[in-house]
């Protein structure tokens, strides 16, 4: 059923101009770019199986890419509604009907929280509605079936009302009156684990780093517009790093293990990918240095 809905998803994201690449084996299934948009995906059947580990690594890398971390799940335990945002362990999580309405640019405006559905009034839009409307702050009370000071609260700044509560606003205002959810929204930086010697080598050069999980590459280091997406290999890089670096616009490097002998990664992948030995990365002195040696790669 996952692949199915995969495969679906695969089909929807080319529909609307994006290049996809799926991966497998990772802690994200799909990368799906657009122009400057990058989308982080896990598809599942139900989103509870993720765990808080889970999405802080998709949050963390997603950081470093610009990308948006999204799950698209059938159900999380029951089935997901149409036109709801849900959240696991802050990723946005959705069904594929929601996902489909966000890639035409219209956003829900109804959350899953711990009480129940909810919605956020913008409070400036609904006083303007009031007021051009002629209606005093009972009356809208009246309507809503609040207080007078609940509503007065509901127009002096951002607020969350019920889903019975958002029915009979909009059913008075429309749904101009509420913020919608950006799912597109860029993941912002974890605290992460300890970091491994590659890590650290990179924030000596002046890089923001990170350690991945499960994701196609071990190491992402971030300076200024520079994305390095780096590997830790053993023998041969992983398949989907050449293609991923390609769709991000990142470089790519392989660190060779000091038991890795020139045998272990061959001539035909030295060519693909810039690789260097474990000892001679950490030797790197700048960041410069090691721009320079990825640029002449290049050439």
């Amino acid at each position: 059923m996952k692949h199915s809905l995969m495969d679906d998803i695969g089909v929807l994201l080319l529909r609307h101009s994006y290049t996809v690449k799926t991966l497998t084996g990772s802690s994200f299934d799909m990368v799906a770019r657009k122009e400057s948009r990058v989308l982080l995906i896990k598809v599942l059947e139900d989103a509870n199986s993720i765990t808080e580990e889970y999405a802080e690594s998709m949050k963390n890398l997603s950081s470093y890419i610009d990308a948006s971390p999204v799950v698209v799940a059938e159900k999380a335990g029951r089935l997901l509604e149409d036109g709801v945002v849900y959240s696991r362990f802050g990723v946005y999580t959705f069904n594929y009907s929601t996902f489909s309405s966000c890639l035409e640019s219209r956003f829900p405006i109804i959350v899953s929280t711990k009480a129940g559905f909810a919605a956020s009034v913008i409070g400036g839009r609904l006083r303007q509605q009031r007021e051009e409307k002629g209606l005093s702050l009972g009356a809208i009370a009246r309507k809503v079936g609040v207080s007078k000071r609940m509503v007065a609260k509901y127009e002096s700044s951002s607020s969350d009302v019920s889903l019975r509560s958002a029915i009979a606003l909009n059913r008075l205002f429309g749904s101009e009156i509420f913020g919608k959810v950006d799912i597109f929204r860029v993941a912002k930086e974890t605290l992460g684990v300890k970091p491994s010697v590659i890590a650290r080598k990179y924030y000596e050069l002046g890089f923001r780093a990170a350690d991945t999980r499960k994701a196609p590459f071990d190491v992402v280091a971030k300076l200024e517009r520079e994305l390095i997406l780096t590997e830790v290999s053993k023998s041969k890089p992983n398949p989907h790093l050449e293609s991923l670096q390609q769709l991000l616009g990142a470089d790519a490097l392989v660190i060779l293990d000091k038991n890795t002998g020139s045998a272990d990664y061959s001539e035909r992948n030295k060519k693909k990918l810039p690789s260097l030995q474990k000892r001679d990365f950490l030797g790197i002195g700048s960041a410069k240095e090691l721009i320079k040696f990825l640029r002449e790669f290049e050439e």
